[in-house]
């Protein structure tokens, strides 16, 4: 059903399990926060930056999307 393939799909983003626990989804979310922030590649030209915002935006609605079906 839909409400799976959210999951599956969210869980792709953060590179986690759909059954992770709460803690695993935090850390994962911290972890692609961190590595996919637009300021850590501001040096890489507009392109890239462009890019790590789209994935960094992506990253927080996963991850508010999790939390708010928990």
């Amino acid at each position: 059903d839909k409400k799976e393939e959210a999951k599956a799909y969210y869980g792709k983003i953060l590179e986690i399990d759909p059954s992770a626990s709460n803690d695993e989804v935090k850390k994962a979310y911290r972890k692609m926060a961190v590595k996919d922030h637009p300021d850590k590649v501001a040096t890489l030209g507009e392109d890239v930056q462009k890019a790590a915002e789209e994935k960094f935006k992506a990253v927080n609605q996963a991850y508010e999307a999790i939390c708010k079906e928990r």
